[in-house]
C-alpha cells in the first residue's frame, strides 16, 4: 500500500488489482468474438443460405396450382351439341376449421341440405384431416349462396361438369363421364385422351392455412380438348329412338334397337337403343340401359340374311337367275332336323323365294354351292370381324369356320341360323347391296369424304338384288308395312327364335328388318330389330317394318331426297 501524510495525518492508499485490466479485456474480447459470429452468422443466412432458405419460405408459401382443363364439346353431323361442359364450384372444407358455434353448423348444414346429424357425422370422420369435400359439382348460383355465409374453413373450388342435351336419346353412344370429368362409357371412354386436353399451371401464395393470397401468375395455359364431331343426325336420332320407344311400349318388348347407315359414305346417321337412361340424372340408373346393344350386343338375324346368301348363289354360277325351285311340301329333313316353311309355297323363282321367305328354296340353293361358298361371301361382308368403329366393347359377332359342316349346317346359315352378327354389322354388310357392290365400314365420325368401299359382291348381282328386295315391300307381301310413301324402298324382314336354356324357345322371338331406300338411288340403310315383343304379334314385318317405315319416311325428307315419280 501506498502511505500519504496530510496535516501530520499518514493515510494509506489502495492499489488496483493486477487483474482488473485483464477483465475488461477479457469480456471485450466475449463481446467481439460474439459480434463476429453475428455478422458471421448473419452473412452465411443472408449470402451464403439465401437461395436454399428462400426456396424453403417458397415450399412453405407459394403453391403450383393446377388450372382445370375445359373437356371438348361432342356434336351432331351439324354442329348441335351432343355432349358439353359447364363451369361448375365444388365446395371443400377443413374439419380443423370449422366453427364450433352452433348456429353457425346447423346454418352450413341447413344450406348443404344436409341433417345436423348427418353433418356432425361426416366432420366427425374427416376430424383428423385438413381436407372433406362439402358438395361437389354445384352450379356457381347455388355455391355462392353457401359462401355467402362465410363460414370458416368453408372454401370454393372450380371443376366442370359434363352435361347431354340430348339425354337419354344418344346416352350409351355418348357415354358418361365421372364426377372428376373422366370418360367411363362409350365415345367419352374411346376419345378420353383426346377430349380431355391439358390442365393448366398457375403459382399463387397461400397462408398456412391454405388460404388464397395472391396469385403470382400463370406458367402455363390450360388447352382445352378437342371438339369431336359425330356422324349422326341429331334431328334423324330423335326420331329413331321416339319410333323405337313407341314400338316397344306397343308390342311390351323387352327393348330393341335402330342403326342407320348413310348408303354413301357408311356413316351412322343415327343409332337408337332401348331400355335406355337420363346420364344428367342417373339416380335409380337400370344397368340394362347401358349397353349400346346396337354395337356390343349380337344375335342371329335370321331370314335378314337371305338376300346376303343368295348374293352367294347367284354369284357361284351354279345356279341361274332365271331358276325355279320346288319348295313342296314345304319342308324337308336334313341330318335328323326339319326345315320349315310357313306354309306351301311351291314352286319359287330367286326373287319369290327371298318374297316368301322360304327356309326350304334357300336350303335347297344352298346344298347346289360349294361347303365355303356362303362363308366366304359373309366373310367378305364383314361379319365374323370388328367394325372397326373405335367403340369400346364393339362386337365381332360370330361366323364359324367351316371345318367338318354337316348339310344342315350349310343350309341354316343361308337363312340366317348358326352365326351372330350386330346390328350395325348387318347394316354394313347391307351397303354393299346399296353401294354397287361395295361394303362401306360404318363409321361414328363424320367424315370429310367418303371411304374407299370394299368389294363385296358383283356390281351386276347386286343391282339384280335391289329390285329383288324392292318386290319384297310389295303391297301383297309380308313386308308391306315398310313402304314408304312416295319413295321406292326394298328390304328384308326376319323373324328370329331366342335361345333358351333348352334350346330355340317356342315363345320368345326377334323381330327384324333390314332395309335400303330409295331403291332409284340408295341413300341410307337401316336395320330395326325389336326384342321379345309380347303383346300378340311377333313377326319382323308385323313389328319391325312399321318402324323402317316411318324413321326411313322422315329422314329421307330431312335429307332433301326427292321422291320417286314412278311409285304406285
Amino acid at each position: 500500500m501506498k502511505r500519504e501524510s496530510r496535516g501530520g495525518i499518514s493515510r494509506q492508499m489502495p492499489i488496483a488489482p493486477p487483474l482488473a485490466g485483464g477483465r475488461f479485456l477479457f469480456i471485450l474480447i466475449i463481446v467481439m468474438v460474439a459480434s463476429a459470429i453475428l455478422v458471421g452468422r448473419i452473412t452465411l443466412l443472408q449470402v451464403i443460405d439465401r437461395p436454399f432458405l428462400q426456396s424453403q419460405g417458397d415450399a412453405r408459401t407459394l403453391r403450383h396450382e393446377a388450372i382445370p382443363a375445359h373437356r371438348g364439346m361432342i356434336t351432331d353431323r351439324n354442329g348441335e351439341p351432343l355432349a358439353i361442359s359447364t363451369p361448375v364450384v365444388t365446395l371443400w372444407a377443413n374439419p380443423q376449421e370449422l366453427p364450433a358455434d352452433a348456429i353457425q353448423r346447423v346454418m352450413l348444414a341447413q344450406a348443404l341440405g344436409m341433417s345436423l346429424d348427418d353433418f356432425e357425422s361426416r366432420v366427425s370422420r374427416y376430424s383428423s384431416r385438413e381436407f372433406m369435400y362439402l358438395r361437389r359439382q354445384m352450379t356457381p348460383e347455388a355455391a355462392q349462396r353457401i359462401l355467402n355465409l362465410r363460414t370458416p374453413g368453408v372454401y370454393p373450388q372450380r371443376e366442370y361438369k359434363r352435361y347431354y342435351p340430348a339425354g337419354e336419346v344418344a346416352a350409351q353412344l355418348l357415354g358418361v363421364t365421372n364426377v372428376d370429368d373422366v370418360g367411363q362409357e362409350g365415345l367419352e371412354l374411346s376419345y378420353q385422351p383426346y377430349l380431355a386436353g391439358h390442365p393448366g399451371q398457375r403459382r399463387v401464395i397461400k397462408d398456412r392455412r391454405g388460404r388464397l393470397v395472391r396469385e403470382l401468375g400463370v406458367i402455363r395455359e390450360a388447352q382445352p380438348g378437342g371438339e369431336l364431331t359425330l356422324a349422326i343426325d341429331q334431328r334423324i336420332q330423335y326420331m329413331a329412338y321416339r319410333e323405337l320407344r313407341a314400338a316397344v311400349s306397343e308390342h311390351e318388348a323387352d327393348g330393341g334397337v335402330l342403326v342407320m347407315l348413310d348408303a354413301r359414305t357408311g356413316e351412322v346417321l343415327a343409332m337408337a337403343n332401348l331400355p335406355s337412361y337420363n346420364p344428367n340424372n342417373r339416380a335409380g340408373l337400370d344397368p340394362r340401359g347401358l349397353r349400346n346393344q346396337a354395337l356390343v350386343d349380337v344375335f342371329e338375324p335370321g331370314s335378314v340374311m337371305k338376300p346376303l346368301a343368295m348374293a352367294a348363289i347367284l354369284e357361284s354360277g351354279v345356279v341361274n337367275r332365271d331358276a325355279v325351285v320346288d319348295t313342296s311340301p314345304g319342308w324337308m329333313r336334313l341330318d335328323q332336323f326339319t326345315i320349315r316353311d310357313f306354309r306351301n309355297y311351291g314352286e319359287l323363282d330367286l326373287a319369290g323365294i327371298l318374297e316368301k321367305s322360304s327356309n326350304v328354296g334357300m336350303s335347297r340353293l344352298a346344298l347346289q354351292l360349294s361347303d365355303t361358298a356362303i362363308w366366304e361371301k359373309y366373310n367378305q361382308l364383314g361379319l365374323g370381324q370388328a367394325p372397326g368403329t373405335g367403340f369400346p366393347g364393339e362386337a365381332t359377332g360370330s361366323l364359324p369356320a367351316p371345318v367338318r359342316w354337316s348339310r344342315s349346317e350349310r343350309a341354316t346359315l343361308s337363312y340366317g341360323y348358326g352365326l351372330s352378327v350386330s346390328a350395325v354389322q348387318l347394316a354394313s354388310a347391307y351397303t354393299a347391296l346399296a353401294n354397287n357392290g361395295d361394303r362401306l365400314p360404318p363409321s361414328l365420325l363424320r367424315l370429310s369424304e367418303p371411304p374407299q368401299g370394299i368389294p363385296a359382291i358383283s356390281p351386276t348381282v347386286a343391282n339384280d338384288l335391289l329390285n329383288i328386295l324392292e318386290t319384297s315391300v310389295a303391297a301383297y307381301t309380308g313386308g308391306r308395312r315398310a313402304r314408304v310413301e312416295g319413295y321406292r324402298v326394298g328390304g328384308k324382314t326376319g323373324t328370329v327364335r331366342k335361345i333358351g336354356q333348352q334350346g330355340y324357345t317356342t315363345d320368345a322371338y326377334r323381330s327384324v328388318f333390314a332395309g335400303i331406300a330409295p331403291i332409284s338411288d340408295p341413300r341410307i340403310v337401316t336395320v330395326v330389330m325389336i326384342d321379345h315383343p309380347r303383346a300378340g304379334e311377333f313377326y319382323g314385318g308385323a313389328v319391325a317394318a312399321p318402324v323402317f317405315s316411318s324413321v326411313t319416311g322422315n329422314a329421307l325428307r330431312l335429307l332433301d331426297v326427292p321422291p320417286d315419280h314412278e311409285v304406285e
